[in-house]
């Protein structure tokens, strides 16, 4: 196997991993808005509430910001400004996007993994809780930040080797041709077909 061939096949065990992981994680959606629900609805009629159950809700909603950014990229769901990206040529679009990953994305996740990771140690040494009375510990929220820019990073890289392979002729682009609209009918069936599966 060439060298090429091996970061192509590191590309895809990269998006195999975050669209797997994104796909699992988007249940806590779910989840999250039961114990919202039930949070609020035991406040109103027992005139009672936790911090621990808020606080939840706020870890679960980090979980899914955080690990599943890069299943929203893998997806080419990112926010981007459509109108002026479409106005560009297929060529201009993939070197946008390499000079973004490259100049703006990869550094940004490698400061963010640097500079989280004293961070969450800190935290998990002291075994740091919440202020609030009856609230979380804080270590695993803060582990959230560093698990989720190294996530973001892998997809980074893997979308790098994309970009440069489709320029290079050697895949097709997974993206052309994709509206917005096609796009998110292809999720639908896709999340259709996963939950006949279930």
């Amino acid at each position: 196997m060439s060298t090429v061939q091996q970061f192509i096949a590191l590309s895809r065990a990269i998006d195999a991993l975050n669209i797997r992981l994104g796909k699992w994680l988007s249940w806590l959606v779910l989840v999250v808005v039961l114990i919202s629900a039930t949070n609020a609805t035991v406040r109103k009629i027992f005139d009672t509430s936790s911090n621990a159950w808020l606080e939840l809700q706020w870890i679960i909603f980090s979980i899914i910001f955080l690990l599943c950014s890069p299943w929203t990229l893998i997806s080419n769901e990112h926010i981007r400004i459509d109108i002026v990206n479409s106005a560009f040529s297929q060529r201009a679009r993939n070197i946008i996007d390499v000079v973004g990953h490259s100049i703006f994305l990869l550094p940004l996740t490698i400061i963010m993994i640097i500079t989280s990771y004293p961070f969450f140690i800190r935290s998990f040494e002291i075994n740091e809780q919440s202020m609030n009375a009856g609230g979380l510990p804080q270590w695993p929220a803060k582990a959230l930040v560093l698990i989720g820019f190294f996530l973001l990073f892998l997809q980074a890289i893997s979308e790098l080797i994309k970009r440069v392979a489709v320029m290079r002729g050697l895949i097709p682009d997974p993206y052309r041709g994709q509206s917005s609209h096609q796009a998110i009918e292809a999720d639908a069936e896709r999340l259709i077909a996963e939950i006949k599966k279930d």
